[in-house]
Formats: structure tokens, sequence, C-alpha cells
């Protein structure tokens, strides 16, 4: 049996399941309700389009507690894919070492810095 070493090293695995989980249950339990809102219920005319005016929507979206759920709606399903697809190469066999993830991650960066900067621009 191996010793256990005194002084592991640090890894930044848990900084990429933390925004995997995250992205997860927010794609679970929050992108159903706003489907069903926005895709289900003002279509079938079972609650008011009213609801959805562009007045109504803009204010909302430009307001701290709209942008920050356009943004969760943005940024915490996309890591939550960018995780799961880095760890699916692994599964396929396909060794990309760094560059997978600096591919998966920063893509997933680089769409949440655009995404913060065009939704605070709004």
């Amino acid at each position: 049996m191996k010793p256990i070493h005194p002084h592991p090293r640090r890894s930044e695995e848990p900084i990429w399941w933390s925004l995997f989980g995250a992205g997860g249950s927010w794609f679970a339990m929050i992108t159903p309700i706003t489907v069903l809102l926005v895709g289900v219920l003002v279509p079938l005319r079972l609650l008011s389009p009213e609801y959805l005016a562009f007045e109504r929507v803009y204010g909302f979206a430009t307001g701290w507690i709209g942008a920050l759920f356009i943004l969760g709606s943005i940024i915490l399903p996309l890591w939550h894919a960018m995780h799961r697809l880095h760890h699916g190469t692994h599964d396929l066999r396909l060794n990309l070492g760094v560059m997978g993830k600096v591919l998966c991650y920063g893509f997933a960066a680089l769409v949440s810095l655009l995404a913060v900067i065009l939704v605070l621009g709004l």
C-alpha cells in the first residue's frame, strides 16, 4: 500500500465541478419553468401575452435581477455542457490533455464574458 503524500498537489477540478453542478441544477430546475411559461402557456393563451410585452420584458432584463437571470440562463448551462464535453472526450479516449481543457473551458469563459458584456450593455 502506498503511503499518503503529505503535500498533495492542488487541483483546479473543484472549480469546474462546482460550475458543472450549478449549471446542471439551473438547467434542471429553472429552464423547464422558463420554457413552460414562454414556450407553452403564452402561445396557448393560457397566460396573457401582456405579461411578455416588450416594455415589461425590457424592464425586467435591464434590472439587476433580470440581468442575473439572463446571465444564469446562459452561463451556467454552458459551463455544465463544456465540462460534460471535456469529460466526454476522456470517455471516447480522445486524449486531448491540457488542450481539451483549454478549448472547452476557454470557450465557456469567452461566451460567458460576451454574455456579461452584452447583458450589461442593455
